[in-house]
């Protein structure tokens, strides 16, 4: 990068724009991945339900409350919401789903389908004719007692084993016995959510579901079954709803305020710093291009205590080259020519920054990771933002100043030394 840094920067600046085409909504994604935004700025539905877990053990209540969310997510998917936001908050042995409804139209309808227990059921897969047809069982949810993940003692691979109580274990024998050699369909809320061949007829009430498991798929299994057999219901205790003119007019107040604030850092580092601090405004909005452009790229859904995140990770991209540019003043107080006070100031205050800003990482994991709703957003956010800031400070700006050394026009200008009131 010190031989080429005007190509190195070339190809930041021609990403940056690329990132700015397709994190504009009117302009190059528009479509084909429109922007996730949360509740508070398209306006919906945000509902609480509380669910019951008298009647499911201690052992179990983990994997009811995961595959409670597993299929609650699913039924909001129904209703048109592109990314629906589940949240689980439990306190002992009392545990709430938080559901938000961004843009959901018919609210009702919604709610109704949430509320109802999840049904699962088997089905007979009957493949004689040109399609696969599924043969109604009277197997249900109702007569399995639970479900766990266990281990192949041999082999150490995951596998899922289900438990029937007894009447269960009767319908379920007679079942496997007149399906030996053939797949055997469950079915979770109307999907399809695994297909085992039978090997043997299962008279014992126990059965293990066998084949090429993760742990974490084998998890997931675990917990849709459990969803659908451990009695769980759930009931909706609380109702808030977010018109849509209020969310767009919260949408329209955050982004002014962005961009106000970006405006005036922008100034007061123009201000401040005249030449380098237009070099640390340019890193800056690319900067705002590449992080936007990241959030967009993997989904995020932005609410108002994401861009707060953003927001503050704005200021403190800048922070970075008021660290730097006040560390090559002071190498050049020291006699040191002006380039290579440029290449040690960024050496010396690169300690400074990596720590503060890890320190900020490590906060923003804790927060993503011990708390809920929607201050996961602003954490997450707050993570990116940081780490995509380092990259900015340490590299754009450096590319900027190598740049400008390199033309030879950085040599006549003696100091940096900043314009005082």
């Amino acid at each position: 990068m010190r031989r080429h840094p005007g190509l190195y920067l070339t190809i930041v600046i021609l990403i940056a724009i690329t990132a700015a085409l397709f994190v504009y909504p009117k302009n190059w994604g528009a479509k084909e991945m429109p922007w996730k935004l949360g509740l508070d700025l398209v306006g919906g539905t945000h509902l609480v339900y509380q669910i019951d877990l008298s009647q499911v053990s201690a052992a179990d209540q983990s994997s009811v409350i995961a595959g409670l969310r597993d299929v609650i997510e699913k039924r909001v998917n129904l209703f048109g919401v592109s990314d629906p936001q589940v949240y689980i908050a439990q306190t002992g042995n009392n545990a709430q789903l938080d559901v938000d409804l961004a843009g959901i139209k018919n609210v009702t309808d919604a709610i109704n389908q949430i509320g109802e227990t999840p049904i699962l059921d088997f089905a007979e897969v009957d493949t004689s004719g040109s399609s696969t047809q599924y043969v109604p069982t009277n197997l249900t949810g109702q007569y399995i007692t639970g479900a766990q993940l266990t281990f192949d003692q041999t082999t150490g691979k995951p596998q899922v084993q289900i438990t029937f109580n007894s009447d269960g274990a009767d319908i379920f024998g007679k079942m496997t016995a007149a399906n030996v050699g053939k797949p055997l369909a469950i079915f979770l809320d109307g999907n399809l959510i695994e297909a085992p061949t039978v090997d043997q007829a299962i008279t014992g009430g126990t059965a293990l579901i066998t084949g090429n498991f993760t742990v974490d798929s084998a998890k997931t299994l675990v917990e849709r079954f459990n969803a659908g057999a451990l009695p769980a219901p759930i009931k909706l205790v609380n109702q808030q709803t977010v018109s849509a003119s209020l969310g767009n007019d919260s949408l329209k107040k955050v982004i002014f305020a962005a961009i106000i604030g970006t405006i005036l850092i922008i100034l007061f580092m123009l201000f401040y710093y005249r030449l380098f601090g237009f070099f640390a405004a340019c890193a800056l909005i690319i900067y705002i291009a590449l992080t936007l452009g990241i959030f967009k790229l993997i989904g995020i859904t932005m609410d108002l205590s994401g861009i707060a995140g953003f927001v503050l990770t704005i200021g403190m991209a800048v922070d970075a080259n008021i660290l730097t540019f006040e560390r090559i003043k002071e190498e050049q107080k020291r006699g040191l020519p002006r380039i290579s006070a440029v290449e040690e100031g960024f050496r010396r205050a690169w300690p400074s920054i990596r720590d503060s800003n890890t320190s900020t990482i490590i906060t923003a994991i804790i927060l993503y990771y011990f708390t809920s709703s929607f201050v996961q957003g602003f954490a997450l956010t707050l993570l990116i933002g940081t780490i995509v800031s380092l990259f900015s400070a340490i590299t754009t700006t450096r590319l900027f100043l190598r740049v400008y050394e390199h033309t030879g026009k950085g040599k006549q200008n003696k100091t940096i030394a900043p314009q005082h009131a």
